[in-house]
């Protein structure tokens, strides 16, 4: 055991002359180099004169290799991801990684013939740039990708947003701005195309966050969404190899010196002087500021905090608890009554008795603003009150109890008609005054 143990140490460290890039030379290879006229200058010499190894060559050939087992690696879990199951959908925030994966679902089929569908989220506060280039890859790829954006704002239209939650919610409540802007709209997205696998391109090179995560993980949404990750184990230079490789059209900002794209009001160029950038498929200034571990995201959510001071890294996405919008439901307690189901709330409608429903969505600010008041009323209200979350049930909230947006105040009439309360004004008096201007009409 003890010659063993020897002749194995004797293999791996040997002469101190020989190189762990350079294994022994017969006689005839030393006479081969040992005859050769000139020596191309990449070539590197090791310790001993004769044996020559082409450092910059081999290291070529390896990222080739290895980009090569990193395509069919993020292949074969989007494959898996797309054919066995029913409807994958692929969020597309239009960053590196999120380039590459759309390269690689076109290259697959799955782009044209819909079997992966492509959601954005539209915050109101991207760059311009950022729209513009996902209209210029549909046209590319030959897709239609469904946006979905702040609820109750048609989408594209910033003005609207800026008068029903505020143009700067985001200065005022920067978890609220998330819930509104971000984790809602994905939300509701996925649900609105009947996600059953989720795609995104999240890795562990991206920081301690995301360092432990695989190719499949269940989402922390609706209690276990298949979640893929199909490239999890790429580094940010693998990357940028990928869009160099196949001249990937990718975002206009990486030219300017921006290695991740998010919010226009918290994203800033790293280097901040923008010397560092990607223009024509290759890397312009020191790259390393990009390319070091956990380095993408260092432009992103630039002096912003959350509420517990720490610095923040996640726009609540994808973290643990992202479902829950809100960390309570509102009117828990008190003269507000809840509505289980829409069979419920059906029978409440056809009882032959008055009543008010408030539609309501927890994480809705303006449903937060009014709780208060609201139970006030209940209190004192002539007729049963009533909450429904209609976040959750918007199809039938939209045919059956005239939302559009939350909160949606109705007086449900002894008829069975349901009438809206048309006004901004959520004092318990507003609502008092609300529900007797009913029993004034049917005098």
């Amino acid at each position: 055991m003890k010659a063993y143990a020897t002749a194995v140490a004797a293999a791996l460290f040997g002469a101190s002359s020989i190189s762990a890039f350079a294994p022994t030379l017969s006689s005839r290879s030393i006479a081969r180099a040992s005859n050769a006229a000139t020596i191309q200058s990449s070539a590197l010499s090791m310790a001993d004169d004769d044996k020559i190894f082409d450092q910059e060559a081999f290291i070529a050939e390896s990222k080739e290799m290895r980009l090569k087992h990193l395509e069919e690696q993020a292949m074969f879990s989007l494959k898996i991801a797309v054919e066995n199951y029913g409807n994958a959908v692929f969020p597309n925030a239009l960053i590196a990684g999120d380039v590459v994966i759309t390269h690689l679902l076109h290259r697959m089929g799955y782009l044209k013939d819909g079997k992966a569908k492509v959601m954005v989220v539209d915050t109101f506060h991207l760059f311009p740039e950022t729209m513009e280039f996902l209209r210029e890859i549909e046209d590319f790829y030959g897709f239609k990708a469904e946006v979905f954006c702040a609820e109750g704002c048609p989408v594209g239209d910033k003005a609207a947003y800026d008068k029903k939650y505020g143009a700067n919610l985001w200065k005022e409540d920067i978890e609220q701005y998330d819930k509104v802007c971000k984790v809602e709209p994905f939300q509701r997205g996925l649900k609105t195309l009947n996600t059953d696998c989720m795609i995104n391109g999240r890795t562990r090179w991206q920081g301690f966050e995301r360092a432990w995560i695989d190719q499949f993980e269940n989402a922390p949404i609706g209690g276990g969404l298949a979640k893929c990750n199909p490239i999890a184990y790429w580094t940010l230079e693998d990357t940028f190899d990928y869009i160099a490789k196949y001249n990937v059209p990718h975002h206009p900002l990486h030219a300017k010196g921006y290695p991740s794209i998010g919010d226009a009001k918290d994203t800033i160029p790293i280097p901040e002087d923008g010397s560092t950038k990607f223009v024509d498929f290759k890397f312009e200034g020191d790259k390393t500021p990009w390319l070091d571990y956990a380095s993408e995201r260092k432009g992103r959510f630039v002096g912003l905090a959350n509420k517990d001071g720490s610095t923040k890294t996640e726009c609540g996405i994808h973290v643990a608890g992202a479902e829950q919008t809100f960390d309570r439901d509102l009117w828990e307690e008190g003269k507000v009554q809840s509505i289980a189901s829409n069979d419920e709330a059906l029978e409440i409608i056809k009882s032959g008795k008055e009543a008010i429903i408030a539609v309501y969505a927890p994480w809705c600010q303006f449903c937060q603003g009014m709780e208060d008041e609201f139970s006030k009323y209940a209190e004192s209200a002539g007729v049963p009150v009533y909450k429904f979350r209609g976040d959750e049930e918007r199809d039938f909230v939209q045919e059956n109890l005239n939302t559009e947006s939350f909160p949606t105040v109705n007086f449900i009439k002894a008829d069975g008609s349901v009438v809206k309360y048309d006004s901004e004004a959520r004092s318990a008096e507003d609502f008092s005054n609300f529900e007797n201007s009913f029993e004034k009409a049917s005098a």
